[in-house]
């Protein structure tokens, strides 16, 4: 069948799509079983979060200006760096 005008080709495209669909979910039945999660089971499901976080970058932020009057230079960083 070819269209020929505009309503033809409307209705022709729609039916094409409804075919296509049908054909789709019948190639695809026997997925259902193995689909997955449904959205409540995934919802459910807890992820944590990393355990052991970053420390070097704490220190040099917080610990390293608090006492004003210390001076640090690179190899004393370096050192501090290893121990961490």
């Amino acid at each position: 069948m070819y269209p020929s005008n505009m309503k033809e080709l409307c209705e022709y495209s729609e039916n094409k799509r409804k075919l296509q669909g049908r054909e789709h979910r019948r190639k695809h039945l026997h997925h259902t079983m193995y689909s997955g999660l449904t959205d409540n089971e995934w919802n459910r499901v807890k992820t944590g979060q990393k355990a052991t976080f970053s420390k070097a970058r704490k220190f040099t932020h917080n610990k390293m200006w608090r006492d004003t009057h210390k001076k640090f230079d690179n190899s004393q960083l370096i050192l501090i760096k290893k121990t961490l």
